[in-house]
């Protein structure tokens, strides 16, 4: 198994093929195998790294803090990637921006997919209700009510059986996460009142089916973050790349066409 040591633990890893690093960063209810059909595609023409950000899938469950920007560096530093794109869903997508101002020098280019943006501060009332409803299910030990309420909010869409099985399965083999304390991660600046510093090149990709918040965020960093715009797609939520992967694929590859 491909691991990377880091600050108090490891990170899995995968990667293939050659040409241009991109890095691949999934959202926080799932692991990297939520880009299983990113993965191959990518590395046809790039290389291409995803991996379990810490706490998830394969990588160890954090018991001390830790900084995801950080553990996101050593990765690099580790694979020999001295520039890159990161493509991050969610807070993987959050995580990108953060990481790209931190380390502008390496990070030249961010897809962003229904991203989440540190510094944001969410206007809906409804994210408040979810986060104690699901506060209150790990608390009374249900984790996977939990994670039910989550994917109901985050993942409504269906895919057919098996691709629906495929995303619930995932999420419900991280259920483990649930339980570790919010205040182990450490929180990088915020990247809100910094957007009009970044350098790389940006592309924002949102579902036509993602809550309005998602939307929301997706409008202001294409207005604040230089040269940035947005595709949306249609019947897709937060999983784009899970539920019309070829559009996906094709506006991610035709992006990094120009990566050399």
């Amino acid at each position: 198994m491909p691991y990377v040591t880091v600050e108090g633990g490891r990170l899995f890893y995968e990667r293939a093929g050659e040409g241009y690093p991109v890095v691949l960063i999934h959202p926080g209810l799932w692991d990297s195998r939520i880009w299983d059909r990113q993965f191959e595609a990518f590395a046809a023409a790039h290389d291409v790294v995803r991996y379990d950000l810490r706490g998830y899938g394969r990588s160890d469950v954090p018991s001390l803090p830790y900084s995801d920007v950080r553990d996101l560096r050593y990765l690099l530093g580790e694979l020999d990637i001295e520039r890159c794109a990161l493509v991050g869903c969610s807070i993987g997508g959050q995580l990108a921006i953060d990481a790209a101002l931190a380390y502008p020098d390496v990070v030249e280019a961010l897809v962003l997919v229904a991203p989440g943006l540190s510094g944001y501060a969410w206007r809906d009332p409804g994210l408040e209700v979810l986060v104690e409803e699901v506060r209150r299910a790990v608390a009374a030990g249900d984790l996977e009510g939990a994670m039910e309420l989550e994917l109901a909010v985050w993942a409504p869409l269906r895919s057919g059986p098996e691709v629906d099985a495929w995303v619930r399965g995932i999420a419900m083999e991280n259920l483990h996460i649930l339980r570790v304390p919010d205040t182990l991660a450490e929180i990088p600046p915020p990247a809100l009142p910094r957007l009009g510093e970044l350098e790389a090149a940006t592309l924002v990709v949102v579902g036509d089916r993602d809550i309005g918040e998602i939307h929301a965020i997706a409008d202001l960093l294409v207005d604040r973050v230089p040269g940035a715009h947005k595709r949306e797609v249609a019947d897709a939520d937060q999983l784009v790349m899970v539920r019309r992967p070829e559009v996906f694929n094709r506006l991610v590859l035709d992006f990094l066409s120009f990566r050399v």
